[in-house]
This record gives structure tokens, C-alpha cells and sequence, in this order.
């Protein structure tokens, strides 16, 4: 029996199948069946004794969840990118290792960025909505027109892998580049996007705005009125990044003022209990967090993370390790 095999986890959500079958072969597995998320005070109560827990982005992995667990947990693997749920100080103090999956899930979230550009910028939401309903009138000159992708700029906030491979699809809808991040890519990188050293002159020429910058807790509330005020009249706002980077009263009101021509979403505050005045506006499409849901994905994701508990029980360092 390998080293895996002795360890007991604790999976907080359901995985897919095939990621579920290899886990219940490497480790002596409990499983959260119901799938709803857990509170930190459930995770406590249910993962006792557990080596290893198995996470998502929507629980809150604390520090009283880490030291409750003690002495039993060493590795947090997390069905994500983002560990901003993971107190990940308490995780050190305890000499818990933390496992994310970065990389994998760039290309299908990269997807969603440009169905989300897409559907806002051709109305997507009206036009399905239209003939779902019945009420199409039929074919006519002036409808549900929308804006065309060819030769506006895209103003990504963000360019890290996700952010390169929406930079990579949407130059082949002729879209020019524009980025900001802390420091300018490798000319090998960025694609001869245009640099921008400043978000405030990334906005002023961004006619879709692309958040895909990490979450932090400093960028929380960062697209606020001040920002919006400075995009282009009519402009688009798409976030697969975090929803709390967005301030909502700040882009609702601009989406019904008409400064904003559309947003896409598929990251919001307070998930899955969004702010209900978003579902009342035609202008924005809406998507439910769905930016690396599919099969691949996921199951890449789920792979990653037990090849990285393979490799810390070999002694090595995996490439997803956070600490």
C-alpha cells in the first residue's frame, strides 16, 4: 500500500466521476454527498481526522476550520485557481500545504470571456428572449443592434495565462489588445498587445474592459463609478475574475444610464444571491460561475490536484503549490 493510500480525506464538494473513482482508489475517502455548501462550522464537524481536504472556491477554509483540524490535516487541495478562501497564514503556522489548479482551466475559461464579449455585444440575452417567447416580428433592418468586435480595443486588466488566452481569440475577431499588470510581459508574452503602466489609461481606451486579474482583498469594490465614468461612452465591462471586484450600484447604474452599453458576467458578489436588479436589465448577460465547467476541465482540475498530493508524498514540490 502506497503512502496515499493511508491518507484519510474529506471531499467537501462532488468532483466528477472519473476524479471521484481515482480518489476513492487513493484515499480512505468521505464524501459531502448532499453537495451543498458547507459552513466552516460543518467542515469542522464533518472532516475530523481527515490528511487531506478537498475544497472549492466557495468554502471558507479559516483559520479556526485549520487549527480545529489539527493534528490531523497536512494538504488542502482547492478546485480552483483563486485561494483568496483559503486563509493561507493559518495553513503555514500549521505546516498545512496548500494545492490550487492553475493553468489547466485557462483555455475554457478564456471560452467564457469571449461568450460573455460576445453576448453582450450582440445582445445575445434580447435576441434568444425574442424568440423563445414568440414575439419575434421576423427579420428587419434596425434590430437588436448591437456592436461589432472588429477593429475595437479590448482592455485587459489582468494578462496572466487566462488573460493571454482571451488576448490570443479575440485578436482573431480583430480586436486590438491593450493590458495592464503590475509590470510589462516578456515581448514573447503579450503579443504585441499594447502595454498600459496605469489602469486609468487602460480604461480611457478600452471599449470592452476584461477583468481576469486574480481576486485580492485590495481590489475589492475596484471597478467602481470613478473607473466606469472613465470608459468610452458605450462600452462593455466583462468580469470572469471575482464578483467583488465589481461595485454593483456603481455598474448597474451605469448600464441604465446607457454610459455602458452591456456587461457580461459570470462572477458576482455574494453567489449565488446576486443583486436582483441585474436580472431586470436586458443589457447584461449572465452567466453562473461557469467559466471552467466542462468535462476536460474539470477533470484535469481534479487530476491536478491528486498528482500533487502524489508529489508531495514523494518529497518533491509540485508545480501547484501554493505553500
Amino acid at each position: 500500500m502506497d503512502a496515499q493510500r493511508c491518507l484519510k480525506a474529506f471531499l467537501c464538494r462532488r468532483f466528477t466521476a472519473p476524479v471521484e473513482a481515482q480518489l476513492r482508489q487513493k484515499f480512505a475517502l468521505e464524501v459531502n454527498h448532499g453537495d451543498a455548501v458547507m459552513t466552516p462550522a460543518q467542515i469542522v464537524a464533518w472532516a475530523q481526522g481527515a490528511d487531506v481536504l478537498f475544497v472549492t472556491a466557495t468554502e471558507a477554509i479559516t483559520a479556526e476550520v485549520i487549527h480545529a483540524l489539527q493534528p490531523h490535516l497536512k494538504i488542502i487541495a482547492t478546485l480552483s485557481v483563486g485561494f483568496d478562501h483559503i486563509d493561507r497564514a493559518a495553513a503555514r503556522d500549521c505546516g498545512v500545504k496548500v494545492l490550487h489548479t492553475p493553468d489547466v482551466l485557462s483555455e475554457a475559461c478564456a471560452e467564457v470571456a469571449l461568450l460573455l464579449m460576445l453576448n453582450a455585444c450582440r445582445r445575445g440575452f434580447e435576441a434568444d428572449r425574442m424568440v423563445r417567447s414568440g414575439a419575434w416580428p421576423g427579420w428587419g433592418p434596425t434590430q437588436l443592434l448591437g456592436l461589432g468586435l472588429t477593429g475595437r480595443r479590448l482592455g485587459i486588466f489582468g494578462m496572466g495565462r487566462i488573460g493571454r488566452a482571451v488576448a490570443t481569440r479575440a485578436r482573431a475577431f480583430g480586436m486590438e489588445i491593450h493590458y495592464h499588470n503590475r509590470s510589462r510581459l516578456a515581448p514573447e508574452l503579450d503579443g504585441a498587445a499594447v502595454y498600459h503602466a496605469s489602469v486609468d489609461s487602460l480604461l480611457a481606451v478600452s471599449d470592452v474592459f476584461l477583468i481576469a486579474a486574480p481576486g485580492q482583498p485590495e481590489l475589492k469594490g475596484f471597478v467602481n463609478r470613478d473607473r466606469i465614468a472613465q470608459m468610452p461612452p458605450r462600452s462593455v465591462v466583462v468580469n470572469i475574475s471575482r464578483g467583488d471586484l465589481v461595485d454593483d450600484d456603481a455598474l448597474i447604474d451605469a448600464l441604465q444610464s446607457g454610459h455602458l452599453f452591456a456587461a457580461g458576467l459570470d462572477v458576482f458578489v455574494n453567489e449565488p444571491r446576486i443583486d436582483a436588479r441585474y436580472r431586470t436589465l436586458d443589457n447584461v448577460f449572465l452567466t453562473p460561475h461557469i467559466g471552467s465547467a466542462t468535462h476536460e476541465t474539470r477533470d484535469a482540475m481534479g487530476l491536478l490536484l491528486i498528482q500533487g498530493i502524489a508529489a508531495l508524498a514523494a518529497g518533491e514540490t509540485p508545480a501547484n503549490l501554493l505553500s
